[in-house]
């Protein structure tokens, strides 16, 4: 008997009257979104204009995606071209299957046409999006969750996953390895993060660092799953890939930081000057603002001061007619004391 597990949802579909929610197709638009917003924040702070990294993440995102499924295809190309397979549902992505490998290669060849159509350098706009990127594949992780897919090995540990019967899978309690992959990308950010901020990472460093400890993690999480894959010498093609790719990552990293040590600074042309413009636009406006305060408050003043000339004026005519009232009423008493006097 089961005492816990992490349950699968029922469905990975939810049709909006005509329109069909798919949650692995939602798990990576909100990935691409958090890359795309983040990114542009660590742009920004190192120099960059707004919406530059939305602006190049037309051309990556697209092309990101295309890798993906061509890899996946190539990859796994018997679950589309072998006998009594549909090769027409190798254009599915929605029923998942994309491989990290192909989208980050062929994104990247996006990433560079944007760059090169802006004037920036690509190793300083990979550095900003690192951490994006991985929180985004921590995102798209979930999608896997909603297909029940690329599960790992049966186990009864408490936070194990549970896996209904269906199309080529058993029913069973497995060990969730999306759930382990999402963690570790989490955990892959911020020690990107915390690293960019500690030796001021330049030149590809950071997205080299991020791609380095990713593989690290691939490797044991790829070790655990049981979904048919090739073989090579007895380890999946995937392991291979990112053994590979670590060690590709890593020599980049020793060789860029001795060859360009340091940071850009600057990564975008002109981004300092619009800077520099908009502070003195902000600064002339502070000025307007403080000197119709100024001016406010002068007119206050004065007509604080015209007040207080009315209310003495005012006062001295309230003063002469008390004198006039006093001297009318003198008379009639002197008259009245001299009649009594004679009298």
């Amino acid at each position: 008997m089961d005492l816990a597990y992490i349950p699968s949802p029922s469905t990975g579909v939810i049709n909006l009257g005509p329109i069909p929610l798919r949650g692995y197709a939602f798990c990576i638009i909100i990935g691409v979104f958090i890359a795309v917003w983040f990114g542009n924040k660590r742009w920004v702070a190192r120099g960059g204009r707004p919406g530059t990294v939305a602006d190049i993440a037309v051309w990556a995102v697209p092309f990101g995606l295309v890798g993906g499924r061509l890899y996946h295809v190539i990859t796994d190309y018997q679950l589309y071209f072998s006998e009594g397979k549909d090769w027409v549902d190798a254009f599915k992505i929605w029923q998942g299957g994309l491989g990290i490998w192909g989208a980050i290669a062929l994104g990247a060849v996006g990433a560079w046409i944007g760059c090169r159509r802006r004037g920036i350098p690509l190793p300083a706009w990979a550095d900003a999006l690192a951490p994006g990127i991985v929180l985004a594949q921590a995102c798209g992780r979930w999608g896997n969750w909603f297909n029940q897919e690329l599960y790992g090995k049966p186990t009864d540990v408490p936070w194990a996953l549970k896996i209904s019967e269906g199309p080529n899978r058993v029913a069973g309690t497995y060990h969730p390895t999306f759930l382990y992959e999402s963690l570790w990308c989490v955990g892959v950010a911020l020690l990107v993060i915390w690293a960019d901020r500690r030796f001021k990472l330049g030149h590809g460093r950071a997205f080299a660092l991020y791609v380095a400890a990713y593989c690290a993690g691939r490797v044991w999480t790829e070790y655990l799953r049981v979904d048919e894959a090739h073989l090579i010498l007895g380890l999946r093609l995937n392991v291979w890939t990112a053994m590979i790719v670590f060690v590709l990552a890593v020599v980049y990293m020793v060789i860029s930081s001795k060859v360009r040590p340091g940071r850009e600074e600057i990564v975008e042309p002109g981004a300092a000057e619009d800077a520099a413009a908009a502070e003195e636009a902000k600064a002339a406006e502070a000025a307007t603002d403080a000197k119709g305060a100024e001016s406010d408050a002068d007119k206050d003043d004065a007509d604080k001061d015209d007040a207080d000339r009315d209310r003495k004026d005012d006062g001295g005519a309230e003063r002469a007619d008390d004198s006039a009232d006093r001297a009318a009423k003198t008379p009639e008493k002197s008259g009245a004391a001299e009649a009594a006097k004679n009298g």
